[in-house]
């Protein structure tokens, strides 16, 4: 994601280290186990204002990374603070249905974010390259895991004709190099058509400042039409066959029930927290029932899968060493 937001950043003239640092920003605030894992904790904080990645992003950013003598979080700019909040739009106005989440709130209260206006272009470049990769990774993931096969894809926009092209021009190539030469182009023209919609655009907004990009009424960075409606038959055809096939179903399930139990675990026995996390849970940052359950949020948010998954053997099998 982050080469690819590099990618359309240099082709456009534009900060390339500033898309690239809110690629891999967006990554932070994922939970363990994908989608599932995040609407699990959603679940489990809904009493306490819930949970969105986002939100937790700028946790991490600005509350949770704690190196410096005078200020918690990091020392980033306004810009890359403001992408991070509102890279998918803007979080007030317009056909936004959910309430602001409490950390983008709070921060925004202290240091204003523009929340009614778009991002910068370099936020805009990073989320469409998180759709890019998104898309064209769970391809990949669900061919090699044999969710579905390359002929299924055969009636799909875009991915059918790039996998019968890189078919015809190398005859009998192995299924895993066919798999990768296609979606190596795949990601390619889409890229190549962020870049060419994005430049007609500028050049019709009439923009010729980052606050008048913030201004205009939809983003600059986006994909043609065309490409559009091949991105959604692409993520209708992911929605069919991979994303509700029984084994992501199961897997999904068990993501829930890890979640659920570590959060319940730790919300109703803080003492079983590492002591960094039960020092914040039992006195200070989480002196009430609300703030102990987002101190049990962030700890839980900061896991990878293989940790979450260890961590629920630690304390949910009797043989299993502490």
């Amino acid at each position: 994601m982050a080469q690819i937001a590099r990618t359309i950043a240099r082709a456009l003239g534009l900060d390339e280290d500033l898309a690239e640092a809110l690629a891999l920003a967006h990554d932070l605030g994922h939970t363990p186990f994908g989608h599932a894992g995040e609407e699990a904790l959603n679940a489990e904080m809904a009493p306490y204002g819930g949970f969105s990645h986002n939100d937790q992003t700028l946790r991490i950013l600005t509350r949770l990374e704690r190196r410096y003598a005078e200020f918690d979080g990091l020392n980033l700019t306004w810009e890359t603070l403001e992408g991070t909040a509102k890279h998918n739009g803007p979080l007030i106005g317009g056909n936004t249905e959910h309430p602001v989440p409490p950390t983008i709130a709070d921060y925004d209260r202290r240091h204003p974010l523009d929340l009614y206006t778009f991002p910068g272009i370099e936020a805009q470049v990073a989320s469409i390259s998180d759709d890019i990769a998104y898309n064209n990774h769970d391809i990949d993931d669900g061919l090699r895991a044999g969710l579905f096969a390359v002929g299924d894809l055969d009636p799909v926009p875009l991915a059918g004709p790039m996998f019968r092209e890189v078919s015809s021009r190398y005859p009998g190539l192995e299924e895993s190099r066919l798999i990768h030469e296609s979606i190596r182009r795949m990601i390619d023209r889409m890229v190549r058509d962020v870049i060419d919609e994005t430049t007609s655009r500028l050049s019709d907004s009439g923009a010729r400042t980052a606050d008048d990009i913030r201004n205009l009424r939809s983003p600059v960075v986006a994909f043609s039409e065309t490409m559009r409606n091949h991105e959604r038959a692409l993520r209708q055809f992911l929605l069919e066959r991979m994303y509700r096939h029984y084994r992501v179903n199961r897997m999904s399930s068990k993501a829930r029930r890890i979640v659920h139990e570590l959060f319940q675990l730790f919300l109703a026995e803080p003492d079983c927290l590492p002591s960094e996390w039960r020092a914040q849970a039992t006195c200070g940052i989480g002196g009430n029932d609300a703030d102990r359950a987002r101190v049990v949020a962030d700890y839980l948010a900061g896991m990878t899968d293989r940790f979450a998954l260890d961590e629920h053997r630690r304390l949910f099998d009797t043989y299993a060493p502490v």
